[in-house]
């Protein structure tokens, strides 16, 4: 850490505005892992003073205080256990998150577009930083699909947690009997990497399509054909970008999701547990969910991985998942150890 803000203190450091971001993100990520450590270490020599004026004139009011001096530290303490999960390659690092609707037409894309707000709002609660990439919207409503570039302290780690199915249960909105309905939309989180190992032939292997992007942006946006798509002619994977106004800009970004993708996808093919899992995420559809959001008749959010059940279903849909995130890592944690 050390090293990294001697670096921030050359003279020119900033003239090379992404490098210099890309250090300070590293300065960020280890802040992230030395702060909370520092502040436990401050909180437990407080309880130390405040035990020993316990001691001297043995208030009750010191030692309700004392009491809650200890519920924090032992929070900080679950919540620094936490981090410790977070140990793989790419845990600490930033992220590329799309949600695609699945099974269930209209009423799935108005699901996958109440799961996009879902994830802003949980964004927004815990400081991380959201730019949209990509994003097609439903022929009558909602999202069919939507790609996030997330920034910000183990991004990648805390949401991997929700790759997957999630099932949405309710009465529909846009049916004129009422009727109950299921959709379905999955999410997907592949990490930033930069310097990835893997060998691409742009020229051969890749097919570049350029278009007008859709959404907000003016003129600009619906009559230059500044959106890329890229095809990995090999393996069928597609990514695409239409964020920037530049076609320029937008072709290196498509090109990084395309690396990470790629990577991500041999990765897969020799990690057991990675495949596995992209196994079981299989098609967006009935039985592949990893949780369930319950509107009716009954209010439930039920974790499939866990087992983890909330009533709570409002303040979920309003960004409230930590706990389900906290229980997946302890139960991935715990399934490693077996």
């Amino acid at each position: 850490m050390a090293d990294l803000e001697t670096r921030m203190g050359v003279p020119g450091f900033w003239n090379n505005q992404e490098a210099a971001q890309a250090v300070v993100a590293k300065l960020k990520a280890a802040k992230g892992v030395v702060t909370p450590v520092q502040e436990i270490s401050r909180g437990v020599e407080d309880l130390e003073t405040l035990h020993e004026l316990a001691e001297e004139d043995g208030g009750d009011d010191t030692f309700a205080e004392i009491a809650r001096e200890v519920e924090r530290i032992e929070g900080d303490l679950d919540r620094l256990e936490l981090r410790t999960m977070l140990s793989g390659p790419h845990d600490a690092g930033n992220c590329y998150f799309a949600i695609h609707a699945g099974a269930g037409g209209t009423e799935s894309c108005d699901w996958a577009e109440m799961l996009l707000r879902m994830y802003l709002r949980y964004f927004e609660r815990n400081g991380y930083k959201a730019q949209e990439v990509d994003r097609l919207d439903g022929e009558e409503a909602g999202i069919r699909s939507a790609t996030l570039y997330v920034t910000g302290p183990c991004a990648y780690g805390y949401l991997s947690c929700e790759r997957g199915v999630h099932r949405l249960v309710r009465i529909s909105p846009y049916d004129s009997q009422s009727r109950r309905h299921t959709s379905f939309a999955s999410v997907d989180v592949i990490p930033e990497m930069e310097d990835i190992d893997i060998d691409i032939d742009w020229e051969k292997d890749v097919r570049e399509d350029t278009f007008c992007a859709s959404g907000a942006g003016g003129q600009h946006v619906n009559k230059t054909a500044s959106a890329v798509r890229l095809v990995h002619k090999p393996t069928g994977i597609v990514v695409q970008c239409q964020n920037e106004r530049s076609q320029h800009k937008n072709r290196a970004e498509a090109r990084k999701m395309l690396a990470a993708k790629l990577y991500q996808n041999e990765q897969a093919k020799r990690d057991a547990e990675l495949a596995k899992m992209y196994g079981e995420k299989g098609e967006i559809a009935f039985g592949n969910q990893i949780r369930s959001y319950v509107l009716y008749p009954y209010q439930l959010v039920r974790d499939e991985r866990t087992e983890l059940k909330s009533p709570h279903t409002d303040r979920i849909l309003d960004g409230e998942i930590q706990e389900f995130i906290d229980a997946y890592l302890r139960h991935r944690a715990s399934a490693k150890k077996r």
